[in-house]
């Protein structure tokens, strides 16, 4: 049996059940995802090229490390909410369905940015942007999951693989079974784009949060 999010039906047939509708929510909320806010953001502010900074990466956590908290919550409020606006439109037009298909649409362009040549980011404020859009409760579980662990551990990799394991959990108890099996995608998605950052926890290197 497939998962519910990819076997477009729900409240709206009319609009959920016809293919075009919905190959066309995931390219547009694809195109919002791979906006690399982060760059723009550091471009504009003055510190340099992200991809000299750090690990490379264009996320908020990279961000941060060029020393400017500011610069770091803008990129997080942006990626976060480019995430939760393609969930939130999708759903406004077209249905829970669809909603779930720009999520997926809009992490998948995080991750391979069309506007970076397939290179992006890990996804987790985008990922976090999206279940809070998808469910508030559960979404907010996971980022006091991940908010929980990096106080503990003040490691942003380790907190986004404990928020993002613990997801799906939190949309199967909070009453959103039908979008588990999207949190299990999402989440194994993360998990794949932290492999370095797995090797380096096992391995005791893994820097810590605010660390240049």
């Amino acid at each position: 049996m497939l998962p519910d999010f990819l076997r477009f039906w729900g409240a709206n047939p009319a609009f959920e059940a016809q293919w075009p509708w919905l190959l066309g929510v995931l390219a547009a909320a694809y195109l919002l995802g791979s906006v690399p806010f982060g760059m723009l953001i550091a471009k504009f502010m003055g510190l340099g090229n992200l991809r000299d900074i750090g690990s490379g990466n264009i996320g908020a956590t990279n961000v941060l490390r060029t020393g400017s908290k500011k610069a770091a919550l803008a990129t997080l409020i942006f990626d976060s909410g480019k995430g939760a606006v393609a969930v939130l439109v999708a759903r406004a037009y077209l249905g829970e369905d669809a909603a779930q298909v720009a999520a997926l649409g809009a992490f998948l362009g995080h991750l391979f940015p069309i506007y970076l040549m397939f290179k992006g980011g890990k996804g987790v404020a985008v990922f976090l942007g999206i279940m809070l859009a998808l469910n508030f409760w559960a979404g907010l579980a996971a980022c006091m999951v991940w908010l929980a662990t990096a106080l503990v551990f003040r490691m942003s990799s380790l907190s986004a693989l404990v928020a993002s394991a613990s997801t799906p959990f939190w949309l199967y108890v909070l009453d959103m079974p039908a979008a588990v099996w999207l949190g299990v995608l999402l989440a194994i998605l993360v998990w794949v784009r932290h492999h370095e950052n797995i090797g380096r926890l096992l391995r005791g290197e893994e820097s810590k949060i605010g660390k240049k």
